[in-house]
């Protein structure tokens, strides 16, 4: 067994804890943002997604919005009862997912909320470490995917 400094240096230096950490505390403090307008972090990605990106298949939702399949079918169809999303049938069992009218209208009020909440997370960082922290998690994405 290791002494506990050293596992906890250890701890502090790995880096898929520190960024499961970040993670964390970040979808936490968004989560708060967004309990007003009845969205999860998860269905606010969606949100977002389908508003760049309208008609895209349920499967493409799950991998933009890092889930599985099953949890993305389940988080449309919340959304879909909601009146935020529709489904529309392309060929034969694919559907493509959009936004309503109502989505939209969620989507800019919460946005606002979210975007405040980011800027307060990241008032303490300068425009270069922001900037450095976006372009290092992009190409932490961009690197798995490959």
């Amino acid at each position: 067994m290791g002494n506990s400094q050293t596992e906890s240096a250890e701890v502090q230096l790995c880096l898929s804890f520190l960024v499961r950490q970040a993670w964390l505390s970040m979808r936490s403090a968004v989560d708060a943002a967004l309990a007003e307008y009845g969205l999860s972090v998860s269905q606010y990605a969606a949100l977002l997604v389908l508003e760049d990106q309208p008609g895209i298949s349920l499967s493409d939702v799950a991998r933009v919005v890092a889930s599985t399949r099953q949890a993305a079918t389940e988080m449309i169809a919340g959304l879909e009862r909601e009146g935020l999303v529709e489904r529309r049938k392309q060929n034969g069992r694919t559907h493509q997912v959009f936004l309503t009218d109502a989505g939209r209208r969620r989507l800019a009020l919460a946005r606002p909320k979210v975007r405040a909440r980011e800027q307060l997370l990241e008032a303490s960082l300068t425009e270069e470490q922001r900037s450095a922290a976006r372009s290092w998690l992009a190409h932490m994405v961009a690197a798995s995917e490959a």
